[in-house]
């Protein structure tokens, strides 16, 4: 028997909404889907507004009704495999990763396999959440992002662990090469939303969104740059890479947010590094189930080093 349908999203449009593009709006006001999804079901006429089908240029209209009937989730399954972890910790209920760059963290379209889940199925068993290809999983750090990460191995723990994201009562520092000199201390406050016209961007430029904030300390001024700890007390998704370039500091050798370097030394180092230079230093938390204090430092990996050695003045 072939699994039932996703259950419709329904949702009343309002005053704001008035006259944007319904996929614009429904990627803003049902933030649970991907603008990808929602464009092609609204190409495949899943989706109505007062009855009618859309199209992606329709136009919103206040206090319509508008059906979301999401496609059946495509056929895709997270099988067991053999791939090297680092282990930080590990007991009946949680495990702490150090991810290394360039390992995503679940199976999506584009990347059905090696990823960390698979990695971890063939681990140990690992369970939570209801979608089956991120068993476990209550954070993520970027593809091209190293560092610690916390991943349930009960649904117990993974519900206990969503609960304290959700409460920001994990503290979670990350180091980043931050372009140019940024300020010595500061407190980045903004609201946090999709990019309106780049669908794999967010932006904190914005008049809708959720609140995000990162508090930034100048650890050691370099060449062109500088090595800098960020706070998360919020964890939206490019956070801290959003937060930096925005505010005309981008993180050195980001390919999504950062600009072109002009300068030769500074140049060469993102080209070596070759991804984001920002890594999840620090991790600490109370333990979901027993409550003991948990705390978990990592140094940043080679190719994070060797960029920071090249850029250092002496």
């Amino acid at each position: 028997m072939s699994e039932s349908a996703p259950a419709p999203t329904v949702l009343t449009l309002s005053a704001d909404d008035a006259g944007e593009r319904i996929d614009r709006v429904l990627a803003r006001r049902c933030p649970e889907f991907s603008r990808s999804a929602l464009q092609r079901w609204i190409e495949q006429g899943r989706v109505e507004q007062s009855g009618e089908v859309v199209s992606r240029k329709t136009k919103a209209v206040t206090g319509a009704e508008v059906v979301i009937q999401p496609a059946p989730p495509e056929a895709m399954s997270a099988e067991p495999q053999a791939i090297a972890l680092q282990v930080l910790f590990e007991d009946d209920h949680l495990i702490i990763i150090d991810k290394p760059a360039g390992l995503v963290v679940h199976p999506a379209p584009g990347h059905p396999d090696g990823t960390l889940v698979n990695a971890l199925l063939h681990h140990a068993e690992v369970q939570g959440g209801v979608d089956p290809l991120r068993p476990g999983i209550v954070h993520r750090l970027d593809k091209d992002t190293s560092g610690a990460m916390v991943v349930a191995k009960t649904p117990q723990t993974h519900e206990r662990l969503v609960g304290m994201f959700q409460q920001h009562s994990l503290e979670r520092a990350y180091l980043a090469i931050a372009v140019g000199r940024p300020p010595q201390s500061i407190r980045y406050e903004t609201l946090h939303g999709r990019h309106p016209a780049n669908r794999k961007k967010f932006t904190s430029r914005t008049d809708r969104g959720r609140r995000a904030v990162t508090e930034l300390d100048s650890i050691e001024p370099l060449h062109g740059s500088a090595l800098v700890r960020c706070r998360l007390e919020t964890g939206r998704t490019h956070q801290i890479r959003v937060h930096l370039a925005e505010h005309g500091h981008p993180v050195l050798g980001d390919p999504l947010y950062g600009k072109s370097i002009r300068d030769p030394e500074l140049r060469r180092a993102a080209t070596e590094l070759g991804r984001q230079a920002l890594h999840a230093a620090v991790l600490s938390f109370a333990h979901p189930i027993t409550g003991e204090a948990m705390r978990f430092e990592t140094e940043p990996p080679e190719d994070f080093q060797n960029a920071l050695r090249s850029l250092r003045r002496d």
